[in-house]
């Protein structure tokens, strides 16, 4: 790093100074000339504090504004003749607006007190004057920042900068892939998962139908096993001929009930479990569904409780606001008036110390001019009492 001497950081620091003195100063000026159109817009309502002379000013600087506005205007319905009049004339109205300008400037200036009463009652807008002066701030603190900064702290800056935007870089590259690994892995999963469902479901039916249908063959084999037992009863002394009629094998019974029960229960058993699952996931969906919404609302009822907080402590800052900006109108009217009182005081008391000193000089003036006039009269009466005497 650079050794500075003294003096020479002592004048660094000096010009630094003057040069961040003539940038403010320069701001200043630029929001002066913003308000400039406003103040001459409500020029009634600043009559009290603006004084004669700065209202006699504002008057002729927006007679030439209108002129060169008006100028502007009919240029394209000239003919030559007034086209090849008209860059003259075009360039007298800017130079008097120009030094209307600076007088208005010289005389604000002079009363920092009323340029601060103007900016706070004045609301500037979003206007290409304030972006330009935006824009002017911003480059006062760029100025400022060169003028601290040395040159290797300005190259160790460009090195930093560009070491930053590369890792931004590099970061951001990174940031991509990985998002695309991690979407590629979304849908990968959702895949495998959607597979995987589709797959449980089709196992899953035969299942259950095959369960569903071991069960109704025992309550069938049950049923016929009842029917016999009852047949038994009631023919106490059957015949061979009629116990073969009447009675089934036993091992022949299940053969036939177990080959049918699978085509007649099984389309409406597995529409059944299909239904079932459907109804299952439904309500699994619905109740999740439900929960979510549950939340939405407990969320939304606690962002508007806040919310209205927050609207009424607005509301009262707002109240409080207006109040304030009522009573510094009032204050700033009294303040206009009081300084009016005083200045005309002063007025008076210098008009009275200029009339006493003109009385006072022409007291002097008499005085002397009688001290001559009685002095001389005396010597003329010596001289003639002389010639008497002789």
């Amino acid at each position: 790093m650079k050794m500075f001497e003294p003096g020479q950081i002592k004048t660094d620091s000096l010009e630094m100074k003057r040069i961040s003195t003539v940038l403010d100063k320069m701001i200043d000026k630029l929001e002066l000339s913003g308000l400039i159109p406003r103040i001459i817009d409500s020029l009634d309502n600043f009559a009290g504090i603006l004084g004669p002379e700065m209202i006699h000013n504002l008057s002729e600087h927006q007679k030439l504004s209108k002129e060169v506005e008006q100028l502007l205007a009919s240029s394209g319905e000239r003919d030559t003749t007034g086209a090849e009049q008209q860059p003259g004339c075009l360039c007298s109205l800017e130079q008097q607006l120009k030094r209307s300008l600076r007088n208005i400037l010289r005389l604000l200036l002079v009363k920092p007190s009323l340029c601060q009463a103007l900016k706070h009652q004045i609301l500037v807008g979003e206007s290409p004057a304030e972006v330009f002066i935006k824009a002017f701030g911003e480059f006062r603190s760029f100025m400022l920042e060169k003028l601290l900064m040395s040159p290797v702290e300005e190259e160790e800056k460009i090195g930093l900068e560009a070491d930053i935007s590369l890792r931004i870089k590099d970061n951001t590259e990174a940031i991509t892939a990985l998002q695309a690994e991690l979407a590629a892995a979304i849908q990968t999963r959702d895949e495998e998962l959607r597979i995987s469902l589709a797959g449980t479901t089709l196992s899953c039916v035969p299942l259950t139908v095959a369960l569903s249908l071991i069960q109704s063959w025992r309550e069938t084999q049950g049923s016929l096993t009842g029917f016999q037992s009852t047949l038994c009863k009631s023919n106490s002394v059957p015949s061979a001929s009629s116990g073969k009629s009447l009675l089934l094998p036993e091992k022949e019974t299940p053969q036939p009930l177990w080959a049918a029960c699978p085509r007649a229960l099984s389309p409406s058993q597995e529409r059944r479990n299909r239904s079932c699952f459907v109804f299952q996931r439904k309500s699994r969906m619905e109740t999740e569904i439900a929960n979510w919404i549950q939340k939405y609302h407990t969320d939304l009822e606690e962002k508007q409780a806040e919310y209205d907080e927050l609207q009424a402590a607005y509301v009262e800052e707002q109240a409080q606001l207006v109040q304030l900006t009522e009573k510094h109108a009032v204050l700033f009217q009294e303040y206009s008036q009081i300084e009016e009182e005083r200045r005309l005081l002063q007025e008076k008391k210098d008009q009275a110390l200029q009339e006493f000193k003109t009385m006072t000089r022409a007291a002097t003036l008499i005085q002397a001019f009688w001290r001559g006039y009685f002095v001389r009269t005396l010597l003329k009466s010596k001289k003639k009492k002389k010639g008497k005497g002789k």
